[in-house]
């Protein structure tokens, strides 16, 4: 084991070892006089990290056995500034730095993948951090007494919660890593695993550039925060993937049409229960979608998009290819008049009717920037089906 004056290092593993909870950090400390910054910083950042400052990035590099330019390259992709050669590297660092060069000396991934890694990997939990310091750990962090500072609070209020949250995050990942493991399993064909067709929707809040000019920050945030919520929790629970938020807009994917409009159709029946909501609009498109760092691209995620800005309030737009294979799929008869066929003829041989959960009625073809002309199809519930 490698350890330094605090105690901190790493063991045979490579694990780094935190320094002693109680390890001096105050205005003397000679790192927090040597950076000019706060010795508190200093102290929770030793905390979190598990070990203090001691490499610069050449040092760092080195230790690891890389490339200056390929440690610059993985810290840039992590989401961090560079630090010039100030020392400002940790023994936590290196390892990772070790573990990535690892990987793909081991040509277990590309050094091109390996970037890639670090860079989807920053880009989420950098906005979880923030999330968490300023909706969780800015609340607990409230002096619970009269006359403390809210410093006196943080260092042990971290010191608790900090295992806590790590085991709690490893297990959330490693449950999301089974699921999309589980799905690229099931592809059909190498191809899927990139180019899948899914369902891809946008829901859209109507009129919240308004909004933001009459109401107040507070209140903008906890309406963006409930519709967020309420937007994640009917999607999980019915069976599809959040791609991502943008504030007045949620994406979502589903890998069956049905799937996607029936959450379509819950976000705004819920939606329009709740008095405080603006109403909502949504836009779903059907086919070949190119998944990237969690994210989704292609033709067909542009159609759900122009289809969201031409959807009336309260309604779903969906696309000629999302029609059809709800149709195929026997989720909604082609019109009206071919299921009124279909229920007569099961009622002619004694059997039960067919059942839909949706209706599809065709819209005015339309020209859509940049797609050229579409058909879209209004989606709404069938009359019983819930």
């Amino acid at each position: 084991m490698t350890v330094d004056d605090t105690g901190s290092g790493a063991d045979a593993d490579g694990r780094v070892n935190p320094p002693p909870a109680s390890a001096p950090f105050d205005q003397g400390d000679p790192q927090a006089a040597d950076s000019g910054e706060d010795p508190l910083t200093l102290r929770l950042e030793t905390l979190i990290l598990g070990a203090e400052r001691r490499y610069t990035p050449f040092q760092a590099a080195r230790s690891a056995g890389v490339s200056m330019e390929l440690a610059s390259r993985f810290w840039r992709a992590m989401g961090f500034a560079d630090i010039g050669q100030a020392k400002a590297l940790t023994e936590a660092d290196v390892l990772a730095l070790r573990r990535l060069a690892g990987l793909v000396e081991a040509g277990l991934l590309s050094e091109a993948m390996a970037v890639q890694v670090a860079r989807s990997t920053g880009q989420t939990t950098a906005r979880l951090a923030e999330w968490q310091i300023d909706s969780f750990l800015e609340g607990l962090t409230e002096p619970p007494e009269p006359g403390m500072t809210r410093t006196e609070v943080t260092y042990p209020l971290i010191e608790l919660l900090l295992p806590e949250l790590e085991e709690f995050l490893v297990y959330v990942w490693r449950r999301q890593l089974a699921a999309a493991t589980g799905r690229v399993v099931q592809a059909g064909d190498d191809d899927e695993m990139v180019d899948r067709r899914l369902a891809v929707a946008f829901a859209d809040l109507v009129g919240f550039t308004r909004l933001t000019r009459r109401m107040e920050e507070e209140e903008l945030g906890e309406l963006v925060e409930a519709f967020e919520t309420t937007a994640a929790d009917l999607v999980a629970a019915r069976g599809g993937r959040l791609i991502k938020t943008l504030g007045d807009e949620v994406l979502y994917a589903a890998d069956d049409a049905g799937t996607a409009a029936e959450i379509a159709l819950r976000l705004i029946e819920t939606m329009a229960h709740d008095e405080t909501m603006p109403e909502l609009r949504v836009g779903m498109a059907f086919g070949t979608v190119t998944t990237r760092m969690g994210d989704v691209f292609g033709t067909t995620v542009n159609l759900a998009s122009r289809l969201t800005s031409i959807a009336p309030r309260d309604a779903v737009l969906v696309d000629s290819a999302f029609a059809e294979e709800l149709i195929r799929t026997g989720e909604a008869p082609a019109s009206e008049a071919e299921a009124a066929e279909a229920a007569a003829a099961a009622e002619k041989e004694g059997e039960e009717p067919p059942t839909y959960r949706f209706a599809l009625q065709p819209m005015w073809q339309r020209p859509v920037r940049g797609l050229g002309v579409v058909e879209p199809w209004l989606l709404t519930r069938r009359d019983g089906a819930s």
